[in-house]
């Protein structure tokens, strides 16, 4: 496969078929270089060697009555992690301060839970506006399924993305949780898209999924209109239902990025959870196909020194994508 022959076919608005989307994913180890060279094509046409920096704020954490077997803050998870109710606005200003002190571009406010009260609702509202006022961040909320009139009052505060996952594919869904439908994830995007709020939307791979479910998340976030992309690698964790699978490698790893890339050309696509422990010493290769990260640590298990992180991007010659204003004091 010549894959920077098909890099030029994607930005000449080509669509791949199923047949090449399969060949990226089956790309022999030998020829990773020449398809990262061909996913980076792709990158650099849209966004140049810019890289978005994300940061979690993990607002709520644990207490959450769905079934979803990746997560520690699930229901049927037994896993030993720190559980609290909603931080106060003081917390999330704090969290807000640290992003824009470290270049950040988009604060993510996250809360565990299958969605939010309205109660929680109003403390995101009031500190969104606030962050506004003062540091001018960008801010993605990840709350859960959502109802119209909160997508609305979000909108209203300020949130500029909602996040909520697809997570997997839609046959494979229901072995990964049976407390929620692939299409409630499907229409709370939708209900954000409808309020205004940019959809921010990805996966998560090595749950035991196919190639061909890789193929149809990809295409599916494509349908959907996600706006970012954030593709996390799973991070087994004790006390799940999905502890101790571990069926990736970090070759694999890049060869999703390059997939997502080749689908979803012109979008955001976010290394995310995992890639620390997945993608170990080729994190650096994972930003020629894509073209943003988190900084920090994740919901409940840690990420890389934020140090490290910025040293990378300069080592790699790229240059973080964020303009800093005077933050009101």
């Amino acid at each position: 496969m010549n894959w920077s022959k098909l890099a030029e076919h994607v930005i000449n608005g080509r669509e791949i078929s199923d047949e090449e989307a399969l060949a990226v994913l089956n790309c022999p180890d030998h020829d990773i270089l020449s398809l990262l060279h061909g996913a980076f094509q792709i990158r650099k046409h849209y966004f140049g060697t810019k890289v978005k920096l994300n940061m979690i704020m993990n607002a709520k954490s644990g207490n959450c009555s769905e079934n979803c077997g990746y997560c520690a803050q699930s229901a049927v998870s037994t896993a030993p992690i720190e559980k609290y109710y909603m931080l106060d606005k003081e917390a999330l200003l704090k969290g807000a301060k640290q992003a824009f002190d470290l270049n950040v571009g988009t604060y993510c406010i996250v809360a565990s839970g299958r969605g939010p009260t309205d109660r929680e609702i109003d403390t995101v509202v009031e500190t969104v506006k606030e962050i506004k006022q003062t540091y001018n961040l960008k801010i993605c909320a990840c709350l859960g399924l959502l109802k119209p009139e909160q997508a609305k009052r979000l909108k209203e505060a300020g949130v500029d993305r909602y996040n909520h996952n697809l997570n997997t594919s839609k046959e494979h869904h229901d072995f990964i949780t049976t407390s929620h439908s692939y299409d409630d994830r499907v229409n709370t995007i939708l209900t954000i898209k409808e309020a205004g709020i940019s959809p921010c939307s990805g996966v998560i791979v090595g749950m035991k999924e196919t190639k061909e479910d890789v193929i149809r998340m990809a295409r599916n976030l494509k349908a959907i209109g996600a706006d970012s992309i954030p593709i996390n690698f799973l991070h087994a964790i004790e006390g799940t239902p999905l502890a101790g699978t571990n069926e990736l490698n970090p070759r694999y790893c890049l060869k999703v990025l390059a997939l997502f890339r080749f689908i979803n050309p012109d979008k955001e696509i976010r290394i995310s959870g995992g890639r620390e422990v997945n993608l170990r010493s080729l994190q650096p290769l994972g930003l020629y196909p894509a073209n943003s990260i988190f900084v920090g640590d994740y919901l409940t298990t840690r990420g890389a020194e934020t140090t490290a992180d910025h040293q990378m991007l300069e080592d790699l010659g790229f240059e973080i994508d964020f303009v800093k204003v005077e933050a009101e004091v």
